[in-house]
């Protein structure tokens, strides 16, 4: 104990309150042998006065790192969406400039693919393949009847249902649907990945922000910061060692975030890298255009053919004479590259500014009670401290390493287990690194086979094969619905042919993100299918699933 009377009364300020002399009794938590000025009420608004101090600590230590996330989550949306918009537009120009005819009421399907993209890359549960199926569901009563039969009048809603039913069994577009679909898988994982990173990095903030602090905790935290004020010691401040082991305690369970935090920053890193390392989402999305074009080509191409399987399934629709289609107008694909070089150039800048700072803030999580105990609340130059019980030349107890286990031999608080919640966020972490690890490695080794193989023939070999899966945004067998069939389910069933919309909730860059969830099943037949055949594709769906690896 510190005896010299001379230092004590350098500290002292009790002229600002009225020492009196209490029972111990009275004190839970600044019990003392000398007079002093606290009452139990005082304890009370000082447990309060502590839990809003951490609070606001931990929030200004995590400002920067939130506000580099919420930045970077800025930039990204903004890119994407503008490459979207770019995309959308050149597709919408197809048909303004190449397919007139068809340019009006192809605009609502053209806007619900790129809604559907943008979807996908913000975590909805849905799937590219999905729509891009949806999307070809709904061309081919387009192209059908305004390009390859232009004489057709009646295109009653019975009608144009059985052309989208008979699109999954006939396949007018060739292999420009399936090609479209791996493409677009390809590229835009990456893109939903990163989505799903950013918003986890949010929550885990919020909820290390959040985090209620234990009743060990705050006792022991007003023990060191204002017990000291009742001997009327305003001035001294705790002793290092001491607000190491207060701090370590408290943040036990923050601290066991370290190791999937630092996992989750290379993951982070991974994901930005790749999509910086080449352009495949801008030439995957702009190159829509021209896999449309191509794929109306080819249905033109096969017109006679599409025409007769068509007459025998949906039978034959009322005509204006015999008019021929000779509105093949072969486009070739425009190039923007000044719009994509600039989109590009600014997420990548904004990228290598992001992933500088995280690589730094890989020790956050391990090194956060070092950083509280720095400043001003600590003693480094004086020669005496406060050491949760008087005024001392130096702290002599032990001081534990961070970590929970480490927390055993604290001799300043006794922690009792894991935060529910930062057990529940390391579990999110350690799921993401490895559902992430996994996913790039499936990746890596499909795409470097299918390189290898017959080139050109890359997307054939994944038609034939089913092998583009939900992992990479597909269904799997969503064009092996037969037409026959679905249409005898139809007519027996023909009411309640709306389907919920899938939905999505952007980052939240304020309160923890919230999971995403899909009310809709996701059927290829699009907006309108009947009970009969949602069940037919719920119970292909659930085969289909037991197949594949889920998200």
């Amino acid at each position: 104990m510190y005896q010299n009377g001379s230092n004590i009364r350098k500290y002292s300020a009790q002229s600002l309150c009225a020492v009196v002399k209490k029972a111990e009794s009275d004190l839970q938590i600044c019990q003392h042998r000398a007079p002093t000025c606290c009452t139990k009420k005082m304890e009370e608004s000082y447990q309060a006065a502590v839990r809003r101090e951490r609070y606001q600590s931990i929030q200004a230590m995590n400002f920067e790192l939130n506000y580099m996330i919420v930045g970077y989550v800025t930039a990204f949306q903004e890119a994407f969406e503008s490459l979207l918009r770019l995309a959308e537009n050149r597709t919408s120009s197809l048909f303004e400039t190449a397919y007139r005819p068809m340019a009006k009421e192809a605009a609502e399907p053209v806007k619900k693919l790129f809604r559907d993209i943008s979807l996908y890359i913000l975590g909805a549960e849905t799937t590219v393949e999905g729509a891009v199926l949806r999307f070809f569901d709904s061309l081919f009563p387009l192209v059908y009847s305004r390009l390859i039969n232009p004489g057709i009048t009646d295109l009653s809603e019975d009608y144009t249902e059985c052309l989208r039913l008979t699109r999954q069994d006939i396949n007018p577009f060739g292999r420009y649907s399936k090609n479209m679909v791996t493409e677009l898988s390809k590229s835009l994982w990456a893109s939903r990945m990163l989505s799903q990173a950013l918003s986890l990095g949010i929550e885990v903030i919020n909820t290390t922000e959040h985090a209620v602090l234990s009743k060990e905790c705050s006792r022991a935290l007003v023990k060191m910061q204002y017990c000291p004020h009742c001997q009327g010691l305003t001035l001294i401040r705790p002793c290092v060692g001491y607000c190491l082991n207060v701090m370590r305690g408290c943040l036990a369970s923050v601290s066991e975030l370290d190791a999937q935090w630092r996992e989750y920053i290379s993951t982070l890193e991974y994901l930005t890298n790749e999509m910086a390392a080449s352009h495949d989402l801008e030439i995957a999305l702009t190159g829509i255009r021209n896999s449309i074009n191509e794929a109306i080509l080819h249905a033109q191409l096969n017109g006679p053919q599409l025409s007769a399987t068509v007459d025998k399934v949906c039978g034959q629709p009322k005509q204006e004479g015999n008019l021929s289609s000779d509105h093949i107008v072969p486009v070739k694909e425009a190039t923007e590259t000044q719009a994509l070089v600039m989109a590009h150039a600014s997420l990548n800048n904004k990228r290598r500014e992001f992933i500088n700072y995280m690589k730094r803030s890989r020790t956050f999580y391990a090194s956060i009670a070092e950083r509280l105990c720095e400043g001003d609340l600590v003693m480094k130059d004086s020669s005496t401290c406060w050491n949760g019980e008087d005024v001392v030349e130096s702290y002599t107890s032990r001081v534990v390493s961070s970590g929970l286990k480490a927390q055993i031999n604290n001799p300043e608080l006794k922690v009792r287990g894991l935060d529910p919640l930062i057990s529940n966020l390391i579990d999110k972490l350690q799921h993401f690194n490895q559902l992430d690890a996994e996913k790039a490695k499936l990746k890596l080794e499909r795409w470097a086979s299918r390189d290898a193989g017959s080139g050109g023939g890359r997307s054939e070999e994944m038609e034939a094969s089913g092998d583009c899966d939900d992992e990479d945004g597909c269904q799997g067998s969503g064009d092996r619905i037969h037409t026959a069939d679905i249409l005898k389910d139809k007519k027996a069933h023909p009411e309640n042919r709306n389907e919920p919309k899938p939905t999505v909730k952007k980052i939240d860059t304020t309160t923890t993100t919230s999971t995403v969830k899909s009310s809709s099943k996701h059927s290829v037949t699009g907006s309108g299918s009947s009970p009969a055949l949602s069940s037919s594709l719920v119970i292909l769906t659930a085969l289909a699933v037991l197949w594949h690896c889920p998200l």
